[in-house]
């Protein structure tokens, strides 16, 4: 167990959990809705910390992240517990439960990440955010050694945590689980939380890219998505956007969402943002990258194989010179 950063004491012996805006109070012994916090004799312990459900050289395109040091492999981690309650998880195993895990401490996963020739970590897999302790001691000694951190995350974190993690995070994939305030309570959170995570993270420079998963019947109302759109727009209209196919997972058994209709949103989005892309379609056309300004292919992809046919050393279009990924 690790001591928790953000927390509260109060005098009846109970804590209150500051990391998201759950706020959840313990008494003694009991654990908040993520699972990894609980309350020990008056204070807040991360039950996480240094445990690993997951590891792996993964595509960075996997996380997704397109627009971000493009066609490299990221050394990936993840661990166990999640602040939401999706039903539709794909990664439940981790995210609901408590599986078999190996401890590291951040010191061994820069080593590995080094010894493995990659330029940065990825947390990922079950939602890093309660993993709150060892990302961000992971990501400072990683940022020293000259790695770069990327975390994928469902953005539901309160201001200050997100203040100090920004402060050694390069680029985030945020999960907006779409613009329908009555299916984010269903999963158990709030819209405008998220929106305020992207917001914050762009201002301070972190490169973002945004995931919509698209469920029939849940998420998929065509108003409530362009509105979407344009909000991201308002923010960047280079945000990246990976509108992505569900599949039944978990308790879900809605059937898959019909690839015409992820391609009509995909048509839609593209009126208001310059890059967009469909998940879990596996068709190049809506999965490679084109010039905004000369129309000209900049990478093609597919799956996860990566052609930059178009692209300069530091993310340029090769004909215009126009700007298209980061690449540090």
């Amino acid at each position: 167990m690790k001591p928790a950063v953000f927390y509260e004491e109060r005098d009846d012996g109970s804590v209150q959990c500051k990391l998201c805006p759950h706020n959840c109070v313990m008494k003694e012994g009991q654990v908040g809705i993520c699972k990894t916090r609980k309350n020990v004799k008056g204070m807040l312990y991360s039950l996480n910390y240094g445990q690993l459900t997951s590891i792996a050289m993964d595509p960075i395109e996997k996380k997704p992240i397109f627009h971000f040091h493009c066609g490299e492999m990221i050394f990936s981690l993840g661990s166990w517990g999640c602040n939401f309650k999706c039903q539709y998880c794909q990664n439940w195993e981790i995210s609901q439960a408590k599986p078999p895990v190996k401890l590291a401490n951040p010191e061994q996963i820069v080593e590995m990440a080094i010894a493995n020739g990659s330029g940065g970590i990825a947390y990922t897999y079950n939602e890093p955010m309660v993993w709150f302790e060892f990302m961000l001691d992971t990501s400072r000694l990683a940022a020293r050694e000259g790695l770069y951190n990327v975390v994928v995350t469902n953005g539901y974190v309160s201001e200050e945590p997100l203040d100090l993690l920004l402060q050694s995070i390069h680029a985030m994939n945020i999960d907006l689980k779409g613009f329908n305030d009555d299916f984010y309570r269903e999963i158990g959170g709030r819209r405008e939380v998220v929106m305020k995570t992207i917001e914050k993270a762009l201002k301070r420079h972190v490169h973002v890219e945004v995931t919509t998963l698209i469920i029939p019947t849940k998420n998929d109302r065509i108003e409530e998505l362009e509105a979407e759109f344009e909000w991201i727009a308002s923010l960047d209209k280079d945000i990246p956007l990976h509108l992505s196919r569900y599949h039944p997972a978990y308790k879900y058994d809605i059937p898959p969402t019909p690839v015409e209709e992820l391609k009509k949103l995909y048509s839609i989005a593209k009126k208001y943002l310059n890059f967009v892309y469909l998940g879990n379609v596996w068709d190049p056309e809506y999965e490679s990258t084109v010039c905004p300004d000369c129309g000209s292919m900049v990478i093609q992809r597919q799956g996860y194989k990566v052609t930059k046919v178009g692209m300069t050393e530091d993310g340029r279009c090769s004909k215009c010179g126009r700007q298209i990924a980061k690449m540090y």
